[in-house]
């Protein structure tokens, strides 16, 4: 059967998936493949161009629309969705953050995030660096998420230490610190542009 670059994501999302990023080789791959590994390389000159095809895959629910009318709602709708994106995969925020820093994946995310922060009335170059902020404060707070998740399972979390307190850091529901979050950086594109943005 001839192997296409569609299979080879499908195998690199499953393995992800399994056994997390660390093992994501391309070794592995080839194996769970059946193939050898010098096939892969037909399809990704290299294992950073393979994990940038991944996070397309992983972010390709932020090209749909929005529902929401509002810069702030759909702002909030996109957050919402990228969290979401990375939270279905095992390591996702991890291997996102990753191929972004690298600029190796091609999801249009962060400019969604930019041209909704423009229908705000932010002028274009503060708009790209606003989607930057918020791009960097969902891949924080998810990866902080995923870990958390993966300690849990593990038995390896402890009691938060005394000086968090408040209702919100003493929630179990990382929803509600999200919201929390989004809330307030959508609050600060309001203060910075006055009360004239609705």
């Amino acid at each position: 059967m001839q192997l296409h670059r569609d299979d080879v994501v499908d195998g690199a999302i499953a393995i992800l998936d399994q056994y997390g990023l660390a093992d994501l080789t391309m070794r592995r791959l080839a194996g769970a493949l059946r193939v050898q590994p010098g096939a892969l390389y037909w399809h990704f000159p290299n294992k950073q161009a393979l994990l940038g095809a991944v996070a397309d895959r992983i972010l390709a629910p932020m090209e749909r629309p929005v529902a929401a009318g509002d810069w702030s709602g759909a702002l909030t709708e996109l957050a919402h969705r990228l969290r979401d994106c990375l939270l279905t995969y095992r390591d996702g925020a991890e291997l996102v953050s990753a191929t972004y820093a690298s600029r190796l994946t091609t999801s249009t995310g962060r400019e969604r995030l930019a041209g909704t922060v423009v229908r705000a009335g932010i002028p274009r170059e503060q708009a790209e660096l606003a989607a930057y902020t918020l791009l960097y404060y969902v891949l924080g707070h998810t990866v902080d998420e995923q870990s958390r998740m993966q300690m849990d399972s593990a038995g390896a979390l402890t009691d938060p230490p005394a000086e968090s307190t408040g209702p919100l850091a003493e929630s179990p529901d990382p929803t509600a610190r999200f919201d929390f979050g989004l809330q307030l950086f959508t609050a600060g594109i309001r203060h910075r542009l006055g009360s004239d943005v609705r």
